[in-house]
């Protein structure tokens, strides 16, 4: 398998393998590069904390919902959790970045208005049925689990493809690192929302907390707990909106984040940043990134956790 093109900064790379196209990183199998991404939303409210399977998906993707609060989607495409969750509800932003990897989407409700959207574009829907389960241990409506080999079941009985569609942006190592350095890196998603990600050893981790930053973990069916982190963060930056209902049909409106047209991307690996900007035509078109002299950027391999974040918000490092 092949990487993409080379520039100042990026390089074309042969791999002695297959890639899983979500991340970069070689795998074992071909055939697991090939089927379907299941794209499951996890809620993100300081009573479904902490998450689980997060650490086990091949990327997470963080998206702004209401109140600023915000949710994750584990992206399992090369991989498999058999407990995942809390499992939360659709919103209008999910679709426009889940098109391009023909994703199928495993959800716990959502209004009817935004369910027919996302439907309409192209993304298959798997609610709770079996493959999912709720544990005792958490209040609804943070309850809800998943298995996705058992989700996966449940697509193939649907006749859900099982086809990968393309990447969501181009993978291939820097040839040169940047210069800047980026060790603290911290995202306001509202007035009082605040995420930090601290970088150590190849990885970063995540924080909680305006005034006094906290570890957000993950935990698993055993309970035990690490911080979550990751290897790459890619923050798109697009224009915050509100989406409403066509007229004449029910619904609350939502906030929702522009992800067609260009605006800035910073992309923080290994305790550096690189910023530039990204394009794309439409939601079904992966995201093509540019750095600040206009030439074609890349992300690095590794496990990316990807932010859709707000332009009009604060992104400090």
């Amino acid at each position: 398998s092949t990487t993409t093109t080379t520039s100042s900064t990026t390089t074309t790379t042969i791999y002695d393998g297959p890639i899983a196209p979500i991340n970069g990183l070689v795998i074992d199998d071909p055939d697991l590069a090939a089927r379907r991404v299941l794209a499951v939303k996890v809620d993100n409210h300081p009573n479904a904390r902490p998450q689980s399977g997060l650490e086990i998906a091949d990327g997470v993707i963080e998206i702004l919902v209401e109140g600023g609060f915000t949710r994750f989607i584990a992206l399992f495409h090369t991989t498999d959790s058999d407990y995942v969750g809390p499992i939360r509800s659709a919103r209008t932003t999910d679709s426009t970045v889940l098109k391009p990897m023909s994703a199928v989407m495993v959800i716990s409700g959502g209004q009817d208005w935004i369910l027919n959207l996302t439907v309409s574009r192209g993304i298959r829907l798997i609610g709770e049925v079996d493959g999912t389960f709720r544990i005792a241990s958490r209040l609804a409506p943070h309850d809800l689990y998943g298995d996705t080999g058992a989700l996966r079941s449940v697509a193939d009985g649907r006749g859900y493809g099982d086809e990968f569609g393309t990447m969501i942006y181009p993978i291939a190592p820097w040839e040169e690192m940047p210069s800047e350095e980026a060790s603290i890196i911290s995202l306001s998603w509202a007035k009082n929302t605040l995420y930090s990600w601290r970088y150590e050893d190849g990885r970063y981790y995540r924080r909680v907390g305006v005034e006094t930053p906290i570890p957000q973990n993950h935990v698993d069916r055993d309970g035990n707990t690490e911080q979550i982190s990751a290897e790459v963060l890619v923050v798109i930056e697009g224009t915050r909106y509100r989406a409403y209902p066509a007229a004449g049909v029910k619904g609350n409106s939502i906030p929702a984040i522009e992800t067609t047209g260009s605006g800035p991307v910073s992309i923080f690996y290994k305790g550096r940043v690189m910023t530039g900007t990204w394009q794309r035509d439409g939601i079904g078109d992966p995201f093509e990134l540019f750095d600040e002299d206009g030439n074609p950027m890349t992300v690095p391999p590794g496990k990316p956790w990807i932010s859709i974040f707000p332009e009009q918000r604060a992104v400090r490092w």
